[in-house]
């Protein structure tokens, strides 16, 4: 027990200080992987067997409230295609260039990090279906967060929610940027170096930015739940709510950006986004400040 203790430590320090621990994790992970997909094949089962077991009137019902959301999704659908009608007449009125489908695959959860203090979870691809660290990771809803660390077969994703995570965003109502930075909550993100002035509100969508090129333009990111102004403090408290289901979500979405921004190490992740709030946060200060 002594020698595991001693040979424990050691290996925790080498993985701290040193990065010539990280090909030896990732290939444990790829030794690991069947044992994440050994441990989730009971819960895919009673899954299953919950889904199979379902009476017919459960069925009935929920095939007609899809039916119902099909037809509001339709609705949607014929709408949207004006509305791309109408974007594609106007970029060639600007001259500018016509935005492209983004390429995609998608990913199923294998496990969640049981560690209190930090917001990750393992999906099932991997450096075999081109997955590469610092890629985006959306649900159906908007985004989850970026990958962090590969595998052959699987990938590690820091969420939204992690206190180590910020990215830019923009409110998509009139296009006012800042930095979003989690808050070791699944519930609650905190909105960096708002100007008290800033014309913010609750109820606000925030998008990604596109700023710094990791996360492409356009996808939700939260909503503005709160806006406090202190009476003689220059920047004002906001906190917004993911619109992402991280808690609920096991199927996600990984986009391939025309261009994937060359990944820094792990432990530089959040450094860039962070530096960003900073400037953000300076320049919105003196341009709001009368």
């Amino acid at each position: 027990m002594l020698l595991c203790v001693i040979l424990a430590s050691a290996l925790m320090f080498a993985d701290t200080r040193f990065t010539r621990m990280e090909p030896v994790r990732a290939q444990l992970s790829t030794l690991v992987a069947p044992i994440q997909w050994l441990v989730s094949l009971p819960s895919d089962v009673l899954n299953w067997a919950s889904l199979a077991l379902s009476d017919q009137r459960a069925l009935v019902d929920e095939n007609r409230r899809l039916r119902e959301q099909i037809l509001t999704l339709s609705h949607r659908v014929q709408r949207m295609a004006s509305l791309t009608a109408e974007n594609v007449r106007l970029r060639e009125l600007l001259a500018a260039t016509r935005q492209r489908d983004m390429p995609y695959i998608t990913a199923e959860l294998l496990s969640l990090d049981p560690d209190p203090f930090t917001h990750q979870m393992v999906i099932d691809r991997g450096r075999r279906d081109g997955v590469y660290v610092g890629q985006p990771v959306l649900d159906a809803s908007g985004l989850v967060g970026q990958i962090t660390a590969t595998s052959a077969y699987s990938s590690r994703v820091l969420l939204l929610a992690d206190a180590s995570h910020a990215l830019p965003v923009q409110v998509n109502r009139n296009g006012l940027r800042f930095v979003l930075q989690g808050a070791g909550s699944y519930d609650a993100l905190n909105v960096t170096h708002v100007p008290d002035t800033a014309d913010i509100r609750e109820g606000d969508l925030l998008t990604t930015s596109g700023l710094g090129g990791r996360f492409p333009p356009g996808y939700p990111v939260a909503r503005v739940s709160e806006v406090v102004h202190d009476p003689g403090q220059p920047f004002a408290r906001v906190t917004a709510a993911p619109v992402a289901q991280l808690q609920r979500s096991r199927h996600f979405l990984l986009l391939f950006p025309p261009d994937p921004p060359a990944a820094p190490p792990e432990g530089e992740l959040a450094a860039p986004a962070l530096e960003a709030a900073r400037r953000i946060g300076t320049a919105v200060s003196d341009e709001e400040t009368p």
